[in-house]
């Protein structure tokens, strides 16, 4: 009888919190991890961390990037095909909120580029790999994961005159765009990859005490600390992400929507298949200049 392969997982933002974990515990489960960060000193730490619980003989990678710039998202993805050829599960984790307009050396809005554009533009570069992978398994084996948030139940809908908010910037409105963005991305892409058998789904983790919201303005950064005696861990933050990666039944279905290992509640702006196709073509569109 053939040996199992060894199962490959991309895990971003794993420098800190509930991606941190995720990694560690698909390390620990036997999977090939290959980590993405944003900050050296951060992801040096948790590279030896995510090591230190893999399982005897389990490689472990970590790839140094800042996802809000598309020439990093692109470097990260070509580093990543460079060390495999086949992806079981890519966990887009990396993101967060802001707490002013900033825009990047490359003319997009943070707080729209890392949640949304370069995770977009990661996921597309890898889809080989994550063929590749599906190719030879059944279907539901092979799951692509995007962290969103209950914050996308607070936005009205994209703005497709204003689709990065750099014009009447807010940053409450700039982060629950994003993740609304998070929702109808998996929702297109589900629809992309349905015949190849790969899952796609986005999780809510719920508030988690990590250092997620050190960027955030004042009012996140209250927020959060008046919920921090009902906070998760980083560790209970990654476990439905982790649930999603690994368990039988998220691989049933595809599209969905997850919080607590439980379907959770989407806004109708998230089921708006119209508008997830408009946000796939305005992606496309806005990374298409970015060298393979």
């Amino acid at each position: 009888m053939a040996e199992a392969r060894t199962r490959v997982a991309v895990v971003t933002g794993a420098s800190s919190g509930i991606g941190k974990e995720a990694a560690k515990a698909l390390a620990a489960a036997g999977w090939r991890v290959i980590a993405l960060g944003r900050d050296p000193q951060r992801s040096a730490a948790a590279e030896a961390e995510i090591r230190a619980a893999a399982a005897p003989g389990v490689a472990v990678d970590m790839i140094l990037a800042d996802l809000s710039l598309m020439s990093e998202a692109a470097r990260a993805a070509k580093e990543i095909a460079a060390r495999t050829d086949r992806i079981d599960a890519l966990l887009n984790n990396a993101g967060g909120p802001a707490a002013a307009r900033v825009v990047t050396s490359e003319g997009n809005e943070a707080t729209f580029a890392g949640n949304h554009l370069g995770p977009f533009l990661l996921t597309t570069r890898l889809l080989p790999q994550i063929r590749a992978a599906a190719a030879d398994q059944p279907p539901g084996a092979v799951r692509v994961l995007n962290v969103s948030s209950s914050g996308h139940l607070g936005s009205p809908g994209l703005d497709w005159a204003n689709l990065q908010l750099l014009d009447d910037f807010q940053t409450g409105l700039a982060y629950m765009n994003a993740k609304l963005a998070n929702v109808l991305f998996t929702r297109a892409l589900a629809k992309r990859l349905a015949a190849d058998g790969v899952v796609v789904h986005a999780m809510h983790p719920g508030i988690v005490n990590s250092n997620f919201a050190s960027h955030g303005d004042a009012a996140m950064q209250s927020y959060l600390k008046a919920k921090e005696d009902v906070a998760f861990t980083p560790e209970e933050g990654a476990d439905t992400l982790v649930w999603l990666a690994t368990a039988e039944e998220p691989g049933r279905s595809t599209g969905g929507y997850f919080h607590q290992r439980k379907p959770d509640v989407v806004s109708a702006q998230g089921q708006d298949d119209e508008a997830a196709e408009r946000l796939w073509r305005e992606s496309e569109a806005l990374i298409a200049g970015v060298p393979a």
